[in-house]
């Protein structure tokens, strides 16, 4: 998997238009130069900081809930994100650019506290994953309403949006993700010695010490500040993160 990821950069670098041959990748001409430095390589970072964000909260909520079909897409989390972001477009609210990741973890927070809430907080992982489903396609309702109610122009941005994209991101798309990983990875790395004991089941769980109810709420916490940034600036990106635990 390593040297799979390692060529896929390299290729990432190289290929496109115009083409920049391995041995000119930073030591070419100036524009092989702005092109690599400028446009391929904040876009490959990207790539891989939201793929590793979205691989580690699949992971996250499949082990919570005890199954390997949890997914952020089946538990409201990343549509209510997409609707945090598409919501101000289509009301013609102008929000900063440093504030999209605020309303997407905003939307975040409402799929998945919408999800725990009708499942009783979490007290049963397949009756999470049940009424996720549900608020998922609530959300995906009201994103549909909104793209009706939306001109031309703006119907065209929430369609590529939607899509998921690192067409023209640039290297403040990147930055603009560290503050919240600061926050997540050590949230994560807490939170991955609960999970194993989260896999015995509920009961062995208990018995050993740990508030089922309370992990659950704060794995499902820690998946939402790792989706709802990355969803903020690619979009609701979908199956990397059921895809990615089985993987690995």
């Amino acid at each position: 998997m390593a040297v799979l990821l390692v060529v896929a950069s390299w290729c990432a670098l190289c290929l496109g238009t115009p083409y920049v041959p391995p041995h000119r990748l930073f030591g070419g001409d100036e524009i092989a130069r702005v092109v690599v430095t400028e446009l391929r390589v904040p876009r490959l970072v990207l790539a891989l900081v939201a793929g590793a964000c979205l691989g580690a909260a699949g992971l996250v909520l499949q082990e919570a809930l005890r199954n390997p079909l949890a997914v952020p897409e089946m538990l409201g989390v990343s549509s209510g994100a997409a609707l945090g972001v598409a919501a101000p477009l289509v009301l013609a609210v102008a929000v900063p650019a440093a504030l999209q990741p605020l309303l997407a973890i905003g939307g975040a927070v409402l799929g998945g506290g919408l999800t725990l809430l009708a499942a009783g907080l979490g007290r049963s992982p397949s009756a999470v994953l049940l009424t996720g489903a549900a608020v998922a396609a609530a959300l995906q309702a009201a994103l549909l309403v909104l793209m009706v109610m939306a001109d031309q122009l703006d119907l065209q941005l929430i369609y590529r949006y939607l899509l998921g994209s690192l067409s023209a991101r640039t290297w403040e798309d990147v930055t603009g993700l560290w503050p919240w990983l600061l926050i997540a990875v050590p949230a994560l790395v807490l939170c991955a010695p609960v999970l194993a004991v989260l896999r015995l089941g509920d009961d062995d769980a208990e018995a050993l010490g740990v508030r089922v109810h309370r992990a659950r709420f704060a794995a499902l916490a820690v998946a939402v500040v790792l989706i709802a940034p990355v969803t903020a600036v690619c979009g609701p990106v979908a199956w990397v993160g059921f895809l990615a635990p089985h993987l690995a």
